[in-house]
């Protein structure tokens, strides 16, 4: 796990972006260049500590590589590669050498890369299927940049923000390339890019992995026999993420079932795993379940209690480490846990990718009996939903119904917001704009026409929760101390397997994630297979209103702000003195995102 930068018709020296690339590389930065292309390379050491030194070249190619692959030396059995180091970067350009990009379907991994060609002077960029590793693009006239994190282009670039991008954003989310600059996109997960750095106008981002060609070849499989293979898939899955480090690997132990088969998949690799479970005040405590799976497979344990002490003079560190106003307020007890876990281990396993592959979430049950996006009672979910009150628990039954009938009265990407994010999104008298770009998520559900309502669903989740959110959550999170996250339900097999298995296996009555719980009955204690889903329970409210008071107080309570080009001012000051009729939760949500926003902004003289 690595950073990288690159720099094509631009100065730009190593020095000027070491400060923000150096968390991802602490162990060596290293550079090379001719008269077109600049390529830094930031090394985190996990795989031939000794042999794995980029920029690496072969031949007519250099590249430089943020990830890991972790089947690069089944791949080198299966082409006959000859090279000379144990570096999974080598078996990228010696396969790279003999396919092209056709290479990267073979590849299970998480991986950004950039492969110049000094001869042809051309420039392969390419991201892995979920888009677990970040790659961002900046594009205008002549020159052309790239970079593992938002950060590190503006600081030697002079951006504008987009208005158009962050006006979608508080419709939903950056979708698609989008991010919150002009002229900057990202370059999607399962996609790559050839530049001829001659004409570097030509931008045409090519697919090379797309989730839906699995979802429409449903493939027919006795369930033992599908149980059996994912099994085999998920324990292969870890034995690779495992075996491919040269550093003790660890594990995120919660008391769910996904790391829980991460956990007990991996202690048949390493009986000696370390494995950590987060414990946070005023949050349900996961930490009994998780020990139960410790005691199981008897890990080297360690529960790390959160206090959140810092908080106030952390805050502003962690939401800037995304350079980019980030929502999901997970990101602080991630950032925590994983500074915690860094003082034990350089590489952590976890659970990302289950839900959205196996169906895990609850708001996927409804889609499992009724496609919501075809509905015929969208009339009376609408009219009901208008004469409920507010609620004030997220949790209850009462907020899922309450949002569940809000949601069945929209269209299309509205129904999709109402389902995922629902901040500002069910309060349009808020915005300034009323009008919507969702043609990114239309396109989506266009493609989506012929399927049943829970993969349509399942789908934009994929694409926007898990690659939007999820898991640049994480990346962050873990990266800004210098560890590695490796995800073994997002391996090569999993994800061409799961798409293609019936709704049933994923969704039944209102049992979610079928498949994995029959798994874990097997596999692990009684108590955790039928385990409601749980992410990190945040206390957003009393943040809101006592540990971040005062960067609210003083960011958002005055005449006039960055965010009130996309929500009314009357509204952003009605919800600081509490006086607009939202739920506290819904209020502290639609606060932090404006915090969130209006800091992003100010520390890049915006407002």
């Amino acid at each position: 796990m690595c950073g990288i930068f690159g720099s094509v018709n631009k100065n730009v020296p190593l020095e000027d972006v070491r400060k923000f690339l150096l968390h991802r590389g602490p162990d060596a930065q290293t550079s090379w260049h001719d008269e077109l292309i600049q390529l830094h390379h930031f090394r985190l050491s996990i795989l031939d500590l000794d042999g794995g030194i980029q920029p690496m070249s072969r031949g007519d190619l250099m590249i430089i590589f943020n990830g890991e692959i972790y089947n690069h030396l089944d791949i080198r059995k299966k082409f006959d590669l000859l090279c000379e180091s144990y570096s999974d970067t080598e078996t990228i350009l010696a396969v790279y050498e003999k396919l092209g990009a056709d290479c990267l379907t073979h590849f299970d991994g998480m991986f950004a890369l950039a492969i110049y060609n000094k001869r042809k002077k051309t420039l392969f960029l390419a991201r892995d299927r979920a888009g677990k590793k970040p790659l961002y693009i900046y594009r205008n006239q002549n020159q052309f940049l790239f970079s593992s994190e938002l950060n590190a282009l503006s600081s030697v670039l002079n951006l504008e923000p987009d208005i158009s991008s962050i006006d979608q954003f508080f419709k939903g989310f950056f979708v698609g390339r989008a991010t919150p600059y002009k002229n900057v996109v990202e370059l999607l997960g399962g996609e790559y890019i050839n530049i001829d750095l001659q004409n570097i106008e030509d931008f045409n981002p090519v697919k090379w992995w797309d989730i839906n060609e699995q979802y429409d070849n449903k493939i027919e499989f006795g369930y033992e026999d599908l149980k059996s293979k994912t099994e085999d898939h998920i324990n292969v899955a870890v034995q690779r993420r495992v075996e491919s480090s040269d550093l003790e690997v660890g594990a995120f132990l919660s008391g769910g079932i996904d790391s829980g088969l991460v956990v007990a998949a991996a202690h048949k690799v390493n009986p000696k795993l370390k494995t950590f479970t987060v414990a946070m005040p005023g949050a349900y405590n996961e930490a009994p379940l998780a020990k139960l799976v410790a005691n199981r497979f008897n890990t080297d344990h360690t529960e790390i209690n959160i206090d959140f002490k810092d908080l106030n003079h952390d805050f502003e560190k962690i939401i800037d480490n995304y350079g980019e106003p980030f929502i999901d307020s997970s990101a602080i007890p991630s950032y925590y846990v994983s500074k915690a876990a860094k003082d034990y281990v350089t590489v952590v396993l976890n659970g990302d990718g289950a839900d959205e592959l196996f169906g895990g979430y609850r708001r996927y049950v409804p889609f499992a009996h009724l496609d919501l996006y075809k509905s015929k009672y969208k009339k009376i979910a609408g009219l009901v939903s208008k004469i409920l009150p507010p609620s004030n628990e997220k949790k209850s039954k009462y907020n899922y119904i309450q949002r569940l009938l809000s949601s069945m009265s929209e269209e299309g990407p509205d129904l999709y917001y109402g389902m995922t994010i629902d901040i500002f999104h069910n309060h349009k008298e808020a915005y300034v704009n009323s009008g919507f770009n969702h043609s990114y998520i239309s396109n989506l559900l266009n493609k989506y026409e012929h399927w049943s309502g829970l993969d349509k669903q399942m789908a934009l989740d994929y694409y926007i929760i898990l690659s939007g959110n999820l898991l640049k959550k994480m990346d962050i999170a873990t990266m800004a101390h210098s560890l590695e996250g490796r995800s073994p339900f997002l391996s090569k097999e999993l994800q061409e397997l799961a798409p293609s298995i019936s709704d049933n296996f994923k969704v039944k009555g209102k049992r979610t994630k079928v498949l994995l719980r029959d798994i874990a009955k097997d596999w692990l204690p009684n108590e955790i297979f039928n385990q409601p889903k749980r992410g990190f329970e945040i206390p957003l409210k009393k943040w809101i209103n006592h540990d971040l008071n005062d960067f609210v107080q003083s960011f958002l309570n005055k005449k006039n702000c960055f965010v009130d080009q996309f929500i009314k001012k009357e509204f952003r000051l009605q919800l600081i003195n509490n006086n607009k009729l939202v739920s506290e939760e819904k209020r502290a949500k639609m606060l932090y995102q404006l915090l969130v926003t209006e800091i992003w902004a100010s520390k890049r003289g915006f407002n």
